[in-house]
């Protein structure tokens, strides 16, 4: 509402302007004939009170710009301004609201696609909140005031005078329009361009290996070639833009100096009014052009923001129903269980059951795609079970605090997810208190110290995005370290250990041996290992347990895991 009476106050003293030139030029030219008929006596004595006259024309002119110009600075300072703190609001709930979506969102959308609407969808909302808004009252405001004065001067030299100005409307929406839709399609290509730089140069190792530059340099060529066609056909349209706009704007000053001039002539006008209809038609000239990009704006925030909605509309099935504090035992049983991936109708899981008592621990084996995974996504309740129930401490997971159960459960994923930080800030991530000396304790535990105090930095290395600079086995060692640091209730490792050698697995089990000593552990693995006493044993295929037991017992069978098994020692020999 501020916004608005600044823009009115701003265009109101705008308006006053071109109403004093006229009075001062009508003055000046009575004050010459006056002039001429004056004694030469008294010429000097007229000539000092017109310069006064002028002087004083001149300062009422100054201040009007002044209280304009003033209004103009409290008009953006309110309306630009408020555009930009909706435009951080915005920002912040939709980031909110990503943090509460499950798996299946993430599965089914595009990062980019996401991220295209914090950024892009939200940046065209706030360009029609702001500076959209801004010029629409504007353009109302001022072409009212100065429709209102011109018609108040003179009825026919205001049509005439603004007979150009809807063509010039017209046209400029047309090419607004054009440039709208030539504009989408360079940014469509430019996330081509993106998309295929990033790609590159996250997988340039691959690229390398198989000596595949020059194809991929040719297609990004290929691709950049595209780019410039697009931006050159913009550029030819965009260049009919500035003479129109001087065309049509010159046609109307022309139609004013023609027609205002035969009635000045004819004396219904003075030379003063000709002057005030030019300044009126250039006051004008930006709010009419600005409706065809005003209307460019509109459409574009309309479209963005059902982008937005579609995003914060879309809901959580994981819900959280319990908020209390507690601590867990560590009593797991599955029930039953059979899950479908929602997003591909896959089943990973049918009916599958087993417990495992507090301080347990239980290792699952089997070949990929057996659904070991799932198990460790479903204990961490990433997704909810199709059929059946996991019970926790005897009650369904569905029923306990979800942040209390992912925060007491330490969690080193298959896939191993580093952020683009330091190793300490990563081996610490989510703890707020904590010690260095424990950081350099748990790397030691997960046999990765050694390899810290060698990088330049130690500690404080950055690992670059998704700990680029670090290979497989040290990324899963930091991992192992940073699910430990959080001294969980529940260990949940899901091969852990793939992509690190013997030695090192020696060195890691063995402190898993007294780590895991009073935790419930379930350990997800492709190696028959019997090092760390597990209590039961689960073999998987096709979403079902065709074998359970113990070592000795899996051992004594002539199944998957004896073959596993007999391999293993077999290399080992």
């Amino acid at each position: 509402m501020l916004g608005i009476i600044f823009v009115t106050g701003s265009n109101y003293f705008g308006i006053l302007i071109p109403q004093k030139i006229r009075d001062a030029l009508d003055l000046v030219q009575n004050k010459i004939l006056q002039y001429k008929e004056l004694p030469s006596n008294v010429q000097s004595d007229f000539y000092d009170e017109l310069g006064k006259n002028l002087f004083i024309f001149g300062l009422i002119v100054t201040g009007y710009v002044i209280i304009k110009g003033l209004l103009m600075y409290f008009m953006r300072q309110t309306i630009i301004v408020m555009s930009r703190l909706i435009e951080y609001d915005m920002r912040k709930e939709i980031y909110a609201h990503l943090q509460t979506l499950d798996q299946v969102f993430y599965r089914k959308n595009q990062t980019g696609d996401i991220m295209a609407r914090i950024s892009e969808d939200v940046s065209k909302v706030r360009n029609y909140l702001g500076p959209g808004i801004l010029y629409g009252i504007n353009l109302i405001s001022l072409f009212a005031m100065t429709i209102y004065a011109m018609f108040k001067v003179d009825v026919l030299l205001s049509v005439c005078a603004l007979l150009p100005l809807p063509i010039l409307s017209i046209s400029i929406y047309y090419v607004s329009k054009l440039i709208n839709e030539k504009s989408t399609l360079i940014q469509q290509q430019l996330s081509v361009l993106n998309s295929t730089a990033q790609e590159t140069y996250s997988g340039i190792r691959v690229v390398k290996s198989y000596v595949k530059e020059e194809q991929f340099v040719n297609f990004f060529e290929a691709q950049s070639e595209e780019f410039k066609k697009r931006s050159l056909s913009l550029a030819r349209v965009e260049s009919y833009f500035q003479p129109l706009m001087i065309l049509l704007i010159a046609m109307s000053t022309l139609i004013v100096v023609i027609v205002g001039g035969y009635q000045v002539y004819e004396g219904r006008l003075t030379a003063g009014n000709i002057a005030e209809f030019i300044l009126y038609v250039n006051m004008l000239t930006w709010p009419v052009t600005s409706i065809g990009w005003i209307a460019s704006v509109v459409q574009e925030a309309e479209a963005s923001q059902t982008r937005i909605n579609d995003l914060l509309h879309q809901k959580s099935e994981i819900l959280n129903l319990n908020h209390d504090q507690y601590n867990l035992d560590g009593e797991i049983e599955f029930k039953n269980v059979t899950f479908v991936y929602p997003t591909t109708g896959i089943k990973a899981l049918e009916n599958v059951s087993f417990k495992i008592n507090k301080g347990q621990r239980l290792a699952i084996m089997g070949r990929t795609a057996s659904g070991k995974t799932t198990i460790a996504e479903l204990l961490m309740r990433m997704f909810d079970v199709t059929e059946g129930q996991i019970l926790v401490d005897g009650k369904n997971i569905k029923e306990h605090n979800l942040e209390m159960i992912r925060s007491k459960i330490g969690y080193v994923p298959q896939d191993v997810f580093l952020f683009s930080d330091t190793i300490s800030a990563n081996i610490s991530f989510g703890i707020t208190d904590y010690d260095k000396k424990d950081i350099e304790k748990y790397a030691t535990y997960a046999s990765v110290y050694d390899d810290i105090v060698k990088l330049p930095n130690g500690f404080e290395t950055l690992v670059g995005e998704r700990g680029v600079t670090l290979s497989g086995g040290q990324k899963q060692r930091i991992s192992i370290a940073r699910a430990f640091m959080k001294n969980p209730d529940i260990v949940l490792l899901d091969d852990a250990l793939s992509a690190v050698d013997t030695t090192t697995e020696q060195n890691i089990l063995s402190y898993f041996q007294k780590a895991l000593s009073d935790k419930t552990s379930i350990i997800i693995s492709h190696r028959a290992n019997n090092l760390l006493n597990y209590d039961k044993i689960l073999v998987l295929e096709n979403g079902q347990i065709v074998e359970e037991g113990t070592h000795d017992d899996l051992i004594s069978t002539n199944g998957f895991y004896n073959s596993v098994y007999q391999q293993q020692m077999m290399q080992i020999m």
